[in-house]
């Protein structure tokens, strides 16, 4: 590899060419303030908080985007490079909405910091300011143009995503980032992904708050309320709380939710086995008896979403199994009030996810196969965070708690659902052994692991030969969609998860800040949680799971049957791109 070396306020580093300022004084210990800045995402140099001096330039240069070269001299300290970045700064908050203590985002937000680290103590030009409507009307995404200071790192993560329905909107100061003909974002093809959330460095997107609903219904007499939470909240949760990111708190969030007052605790993870019995038969049904083929996963309702708006014509080869969330769901409002003796008008499911699509997903009108919803409301990582803060809980020191029993227990294949490429593998892990009859040598199929765009691996199955594909990120999903229907790739069964990275990084999950990105990548750092446990798991094949072949025995049969499709299969709708 070519390097060169830079002297970075007198200090000299060796970098690879084609590094910029802002990587060579990373690698010099001096920390260079930035916020547009995302790295990978949004690389624009707009804010100009990163301004520096580079010797023979006469102009001060963004260092986030401006290229090393040999012998180059920089200083990121002086008096011109201070002044500037502030007064940068108090422009941009000379029109922000600085009710910082009512923020979603206070104590969490990039653009206090760097008030903080420069001390702005006063705003130098107040001026004009815009006041903007609050656009609440999507289920999942909130935004407040008001918070709004134009980084466009929202717009970059969702052109990345291949959705692209946010961009800047008018010139000057009457910029605007919003969806086109001033929409709101429930009337574009906004697929509910979340991601722009995390991307903001203030609180101008943020989720769709429901916990004042859970509150209420926690303090109902009359309601049975119950919790289940999604194998990705485990390994993010503890962040909430100044722990280290890929904590495992999975004994401790057991804990929280019953002192929070709900009536039992469940795991999705059951469910997510149960999806692997749904689904892996009608792999191998569509396979034996000539179904529509590729077999697409369906747990992602970002994905499904995307899907009915721009790639309709592949709907029929989604799968029809509800998602872990809605089929336990649905079976909390049957076969858990069967046995119990209660009332479905009475239970109140609360679902705790990683995904800001569930809020959409939750109410959908096909998802109500009890004649009930199956589930009533989603809360992401986030608000389960601020639930607890607000009880007083000491999340960290909490005793670990199991989760109830019936519809509780899991297997390590399930937990592997909140990376991507783990819905593939849980799934092959059982087909495998349903198809040979044997068990598998090496049950962790590594093929189908990483944070590449798209992995590609194929098994064989006894006589079978499963070519498969995995997708994460909605704009990969894009584009491998486009190889299946130029016939340039075949395969069988496509995973697709609508965030990069899955379930760990989905669009509920803590947000992780620009800086903190650059040293350590959530996807990686999470997914690494997950495997370890699945690794721990006495049991890590879905088919183990005595649970769910106790709920075959007593009430559903067998996968695929006439009460399991009742209960836990679907449909998807082509939709309008407006």
């Amino acid at each position: 590899m070519e390097t060169v070396k830079v002297m970075v306020d007198g200090v000299q580093v060796e970098v690879p060419k084609g590094s910029t300022i802002l990587d060579a004084a990373k690698i010099a210990g001096i920390d260079i303030p930035t916020l547009c800045f995302l790295k990978g995402i949004n690389e624009i140099g707009a804010c100009r908080i990163c301004l520096v001096e580079v010797e023979g330039t006469r102009a001060l240069q963004a260092s986030c985007v401006y290229p090393v070269s040999d012998g180059m001299v920089v200083r990121t300290n002086t008096p011109a490079v201070r002044e500037a970045r502030r007064v940068n700064l108090e422009l941009i908050l000379s029109n922000h909405d600085r009710k910082c203590l009512t923020c979603v985002r206070n104590q969490n937000c990039e653009l206090q910091d760097l008030a903080e680290r420069f001390h702005v103590k006063d705003i130098r030009f107040e001026g004009e300011s815009i006041h903007y409507p609050v656009d609440d009307l999507s289920p999942s995404i909130v935004r407040d143009a008001n918070k709004c200071i134009l980084c466009r790192r929202c717009v970059a993560v969702c052109a990345s995503q291949g959705v692209g329905v946010i961009g800047p909107v008018d010139r000057g100061f009457r910029t605007i980032i919003e969806p086109i003909f001033n929409r709101s974002i429930n009337n574009v093809p906004c697929i509910n992904c979340g991601q722009c959330i995390l991307a903001c460095p203030v609180g101008a997107i943020r989720e769709k708050d429901d916990v004042e609903k859970v509150w209420t219904a926690l303090q109902d007499p009359n309601l049975h309320v119950v919790v289940q939470t999604a194998p990705a909240v485990r390994v993010a949760l503890g962040e909430e709380f100044g722990m280290e990111m890929g904590t495992r708190v999975t004994g401790k969030m057991a804990a929280a939710l019953r002192r929070l007052g709900f009536d039992k605790v469940f795991d999705t993870n059951f469910s997510a086995d149960l999806t692997i019995m749904e689904e892996g038969t009608e792999l191998l049904g569509r396979i034996k008896n000539g179904g529509k083929l590729p077999l697409i996963t369906s747990c992602s309702p970002g994905w499904i979403k995307f899907c009915e708006q721009f790639y309709p014509d592949f709907l029929d080869n989604i799968s029809t199994c509800k998602s872990p969330q809605q089929m336990l769901g649905a079976l909390l409002k049957s076969y858990y009030v069967e046995k119990n003796g209660l009332d479905p008008a009475k239970v109140f499911v609360v679902s705790v996810m990683p995904c800001t699509a569930k809020k959409f997903e939750a109410q959908r009108p096909e998802l109500s196969s009890t004649g009930y919803p199956d589930v009533d409301v989603v809360l992401t990582t986030r608000e389960l965070g601020r639930m607890i803060k607000e009880a007083g809980l000491d999340f960290p020191n909490l005793p670990d708690e199991e989760f109830d029993p019936t519809l509780g227990e899991s297997t390590g294949a399930a937990v592997i659902f909140g990376a991507t490429g783990g819905v593939m593998e849980a799934a092959l892990r059982t087909v495998a052994e349903i198809v040979t009859g044997k068990p598998l040598d090496d049950i962790e199929i590594k093929a189908v692991r990483g944070i590449e765009g798209v992995k590609e691996a194929e098994i064989q199955l006894g006589d079978l030969l499963v070519r498969a594909a995995v997708a994460h990120g909605t704009g990969n999903a894009k584009a491998l969609l486009e190889k299946v229907k130029s016939g340039e790739k075949e395969y069988h069964f496509i995973e697709v998860m609508a965030c990069p990275g899955g379930c760990v990084t989905g669009g509920g999950q803590p947000i992780v800040k620009a800086k903190k990105r650059m040293d350590r990548d959530p996807r990686e750092v999470r997914a690494a949680a997950i495997y370890d446990e699945d690794r721990d798991k006495p049991l890590r094949k879905s088919h183990e799971n005595p649970e769910v072949k106790k709920l075959y025995e007593e009430y559903l049969q067998e996968p695929n049957s006439h009460k399991a499709h009742e209960l836990l299969h679907t449909h998807y709708v082509a939709r309008q791109k407006y």
